[in-house]
C-alpha cells in the first residue's frame, strides 16, 4: 500500500469533496422547497391536487436514483424541442442534470417524511388552535410545521445521509465528485485500494458531520 498517492492527489480529492458538498447541499435545499408543499398537499381531499403529487412521489421513491439520472442526462436529449429551446443550455451540463435528479429524488422522500409527521400530529393541538380562532394557514404556520419539523429531524437526518451516499453516482455522468476523483486517481496509479479508501474516509467525514450537527439541533429543541 502506497499512501503517498493520497498525499500527492489531496488537492484533487478536496476538489471532489467540494463538488459533492455543494451538489448535495443545493439538492437538499431545492428538495426541501419541493417537499414541504408536496407533503402538505399530499393529504388534500381533492384528487386533482393530491393525484399529481402522489404520482411524483410514487415514481421517484419507486425507481433507482441512477435510472432517474440516466433518464434526465441521456433521455431528454432525444427531444428535438428541448434541444432547440433555451433549456438545452442547462440540460447539456452534467452538473445540472445531477442536481435536478438529486433534488427531485430527495424532494419525494422528504415529502413523504413531511406527510407522515403531519398526519401524526396530536389532534388535541389542532383542535385547541381551531378553538383559539386560528385560520388554517395560521395553524399550518404556527402549529403544524414547527411541531412537525421537530419530530421529523431523525428521519430527515437519515435522508441527508442517504443523499450523501447516493451522490456517488454523479461520477457516472463525468462529474468529478469524491467518487469521480477516486476513479481518476485509480486510473492514474492503478491503486484501487488507496484511491477508494481515501474516498470512503471523506464520505465518512461528511456523514459523521451531519450526524453531529443534527444531534446538536435536537438538543437545542430539547432545551426550548
Amino acid at each position: 500500500m502506497d499512501f503517498s498517492i493520497i498525499l500527492n492527489e489531496y488537492q484533487f480529492y478536496l476538489e471532489g469533496l467540494w463538488t459533492t458538498t455543494w451538489l448535495v447541499a443545493l439538492s437538499l435545499l431545492i428538495g426541501l422547497v419541493i417537499a414541504i408543499p408536496a407533503g402538505v398537499l399530499r393529504s388534500h381531499q381533492n384528487w386533482l391536487i393530491k393525484g399529481p403529487i402522489w404520482a411524483y412521489m410514487y415514481f421517484f421513491r419507486g425507481s433507482p436514483l441512477l435510472v432517474q439520472l440516466f433518464l434526465i442526462y441521456y433521455g431528454v436529449a432525444q427531444f428535438d424541442s428541448l434541444r432547440e429551446s433555451w433549456l438545452w443550455y442547462y440540460f447539456q451540463e452534467a452538473w445540472f442534470c445531477a442536481l435536478l435528479a438529486f433534488s427531485l429524488n430527495t424532494g419525494a422522500y422528504t415529502a413523504e417524511i413531511v406527510r407522515g409527521v403531519i398526519n401524526t400530529m396530536p389532534k388535541g393541538e389542532l383542535e385547541a388552535a381551531k378553538a383559539y380562532g386560528m385560520s388554517p394557514w395560521q395553524i399550518l404556520k404556527r402549529i403544524t410545521l414547527p411541531n412537525s419539523l421537530k419530530r421529523a429531524l431523525p428521519a430527515y437526518s437519515n435522508e441527508i445521509i442517504f443523499m450523501i451516499h447516493g451522490s456517488a453516482i454523479a461520477g457516472v455522468v463525468t462529474i468529478v465528485d469524491i467518487t469521480g476523483a477516486a476513479r481518476v486517481v485509480n486510473a492514474r496509479y492503478y491503486a484501487p485500494f488507496e484511491a477508494y479508501l481515501a474516498a470512503g474516509v471523506l464520505y465518512m467525514c461528511l456523514t459523521f458531520s451531519v450526524i453531529y450537527l443534527f444531534k446538536l439541533w435536537e438538543k437545542s429543541y430539547q432545551h426550548q
